[in-house]
């Protein structure tokens, strides 16, 4: 038995006595367990360096022990527990991850690949795709920057000699991967005074001399995001997919454990009804019904903050304070959060399409905002409070749509674009350990 430490983004900690052989799906699973916390596949341990300013995805399968012992006795790194919406994204939306004019097949036909063929060339080790694109370099045991021509492949990463040339004698090799992982930059130019900010690592195991690591960056995080990735999967195969397939398999599987007759007759009896007339009625439209409980729901919100006082009438004082805080208890809810830090939890919880939590307006006491991730950029829209005959309503749109509440805001915006690039999708939130 081995005893290991892990963070929450808050600084909380937790110590566990857990097996010397427990691999990291194991370990987010106890945790997942003791928080009560759903499976949805996006929460991941994070290897932290604090000293080198750079962290990385724990891959599933890996041994959590194995990799901890290559710390050292006086290391200060961590080993952080939280939500990673990008950890498989590029299975389900690889035209996001791997640019058209960055991918290409080293194969005979030398074709350009569809999207639904990208992840099968890279999973399978008969054939040979490539990344290939310009990356700024720090030159080794200097603080100058250089633009080179990089080539990535199965076999390592290469830079060109000669312009954007793949001949063999121009390209020179970098670093492999069997041995080295792949991290990113926390803070690629105030630390290691990179061009862009989108800075990444290939560090060695065992290394823990800055002077040892091969640190690059791109020009933008959709660039970054495709080496990173591309490296994961060439060093990884199809282990990956089998780490990404296997809470599915699980879902399946209890699924079909909890199929219908498995209910009881009081279960199967339910229906929907409606009092609203003299007599109540059955409603047997499906969509109908789910009218009805959406409506029903947003009604007893409604009820909720005009409560009676001792005489029996509504208390304003009490009903404005109960709508201001009933969305507090949301999960993508933050109070009191800055936007740099909504800024630095939205990129640490991975930069996919719909990620957003809402936060208390720094610049407005009255109003909210709404950060949310599109395109792997992070916009932020001030909610404003309207009073519209006496009663507070919300909007994004200057008034053109009017929410009694933020939980009806959202889940309008989760159903319906509207102004917003695109749908609310994946909620930004934090537990404590």
């Amino acid at each position: 038995m081995q005893v290991i430490k892990v963070f929450n983004e808050d600084s909380t900690s937790q110590t566990l006595e857990v097996p010397n052989d427990i691999i990291a799906r194991d370990v987010s699973q106890l945790f997942l367990m003791k928080n009560h916390c759903v499976n949805d596949n996006t929460w991941t341990l994070i290897e932290h360096l604090p000293h080198l300013d750079m962290e990385r995805i724990v891959e599933d399968h890996e041994s959590v022990t194995q990799f901890q012992s290559t710390w050292g006795m006086d290391s200060d790194s961590r080993l952080y527990f939280r939500k990673n919406y990008a950890k498989y994204e590029f299975f389900k939306s690889p035209s996001q991850y791997f640019p058209e004019h960055m991918v290409s097949s080293c194969s005979e036909t030398n074709g350009s690949l569809s999207h639904s063929q990208l992840i099968q060339n890279f999973l399978n080790s008969s054939t040979y795709p490539e990344v290939h694109g310009y990356l700024h370099a720090r030159e080794q045991g200097k603080k100058m920057w250089k633009k080179c021509y990089f080539v990535l492949r199965r076999s390592g990463l290469y830079f060109s000699t000669k312009g954007t040339s793949k001949e063999p004698r121009h390209l020179q090799f970098v670093a492999e991967f069997s041995e080295s992982n792949v991290y990113t930059l926390l803070s690629a130019r105030k630390m290691y005074g990179a061009p862009t900010n989108f800075g990444f690592c290939i560090k060695l195991h065992k290394s823990r001399r800055t002077r040892d690591l091969k640190l690059l960056c791109a020009e933008d995080e959709q660039s970054r995001m495709c080496w990173v990735t591309v490296i994961r999967l060439f060093k990884y195969g199809i282990q990956l997919y089998q780490n990404y397939k296997t809470p599915q398999k699980r879902r399946d599987s209890l699924t079909s454990l909890n199929s219908s007759p498995m209910r009881s007759v009081s279960e199967n009896s339910l229906v929907a009804m409606d009092f609203s007339g003299h007599k109540g009625r059955v409603i047997e439209n499906p969509m109908e019904a789910l009218t009805v409980a959406t409506e029903e729901g947003l009604a007893w919100r409604r009820r909720s903050c005009h409560r009676l006082n001792a005489y029996g009438s509504p208390t304003t004082s009490q009903s404005t304070t109960s709508c201001q805080a009933i969305h507090r208890m949301q999960l993508w809810f933050h109070h009191r959060l800055s936007r740099d830090e909504a800024q630095k939890l939205l990129e640490q919880q991975g930069l996919v399409d719909g990620m957003f939590l809402l936060r208390d307006s720094q610049s407005n006491l009255k109003s909210f905002v709404l950060s949310l991730c599109h395109c792997q950029k992070i916009r932020h829209f001030q909610i404003v409070p309207l009073e519209e005959d006496g009663e507070l309503y919300y909007s994004l749109d200057e008034g053109h749509t009017k929410f009694t509440d933020l939980i009806q805001l959202v889940d309008f915006y989760q159903l319906n674009k509207g102004v917003l690039p695109c749908k609310l999708k994946h909620h930004c939130a934090r537990i404590i350990l």
